[in-house]
């Protein structure tokens, strides 16, 4: 092994020693169905997330609840052991499946027993520490709760744009077919991050709509600014969708496999790392002077380079 082979290495394990502690938090509710139809729906849908989540992670936290189980006071027992382990450097991913009902003031979730709502909801994730969180609302009327759920470094994906869009969804069925279908996978870095989920299950809904040439009774949005409506695409140019880019679903392919290795994982962390920091500067080009812009981005580009060129050894 090369002295250059082996620096590059030690710099990338020192630098890695904060992220490797990092963890994910998933955490999937499935709402009541009402009709038999339903019930099977929604808990399948749970139970596909939570096969799908563990296989394409590694050392997954993954908790879900549906059918019975799925209770407010459950629902609470779960978010506040989160709260008491997770760390500001870890990530949070909340999924909300069912019915929602929202009347003028607040949203809630129909769950076996007292339903949820937004506001109590958003107490229960305010107090979890994680420094980047996530919330997809899948169920009907959702939009109705992204004013009460969103903030800074808090994404917020709903099914609808509204709480007045009150028809059953169709939303979680691409939502888990973007954790199952590579093709999520847009930039190829075989990591499907929350943006490439969202970007990939509205895609799908809107052309559901389209195809079977029926008025569309929701349109899915994304908020992660904390202070705007969502929008259905986000980008560099709106704002929206940085904190969603930065939070990883799952891994598929060869950096699935890199994962279950202590050094690959440490890399794959650094890389995943350097995307996010890509990711942000993309964000901030507007207020970045051109001449400094092209020169932190090929910085954060070599880098990844380097990196990448390590984990195909």
């Amino acid at each position: 092994m090369s002295v250059t082979h082996r620096c590059v290495r030690y710099i990338l394990m020192l630098g890695l020693a904060v992220s490797l502690h990092a963890a994910t938090f998933y955490v999937t509710v499935a709402g009541l169905g009402g009709e038999p139809e339903y019930e099977q729906r929604f808990a399948s849908q749970a139970q596909e997330i939570d096969k799908l989540i563990r296989a394409g992670n590694p050392d997954p936290k993954v908790q879900t609840l549906y059918g019975p189980q799925a209770t407010k006071a459950q629902v609470q027992n779960v978010l506040a052991g989160i709260a008491k382990e997770a760390k500001p450097g870890d990530a949070f991913v909340l999924m909300l499946i069912g019915h929602g009902s929202y009347d003028g003031v607040d949203y809630k979730i129909n769950l076996p027993g007292p339903d949820l709502s937004a506001i109590e909801l958003a107490t229960m994730l305010d107090r979890i520490p994680a420094g980047r969180q996530l919330v997809v609302n899948m169920t009907s009327a959702s939009g109705g709760s992204r004013a009460v759920l969103e903030k800074p470094n808090r994404a917020v994906i709903t099914a609808t744009k509204s709480g007045s869009e009150k028809n059953a969804t169709i939303f979680a069925r691409y939502w888990v077919e973007a954790l199952r279908d590579p093709a999520a996978d847009t930039d190829k870095n075989e990591t499907v991050s929350a943006l490439e989920a969202f970007v990939y299950a509205e895609q799908k809904t809107s052309q559901f709509y389209e195809t079977q040439k029926r008025l569309a009774t929701e349109h899915p949005t994304l908020e992660d600014t904390g202070q705007s409506d969502g929008t259905h695409k986000p980008s560099p140019e709106n704002g929206e969708g940085r904190v969603a880019s930065q939070i990883a679903m799952l891994h598929i392919g060869a950096t699935k496999a890199a994962a279950n290795t202590p050094e690959k994982k440490a890399l794959l962390a650094h890389r995943e790392e350097l995307e996010q920091q890509i990711d942000t500067l993309k964000y901030q080009k507007v207020a970045t002077p051109p001449d400094e812009y092209k020169k932190q981005l090929q910085a954060l580009l070599l880098e990844l380079a380097k990196t990448q060129a390590e984990l195909d050894k």
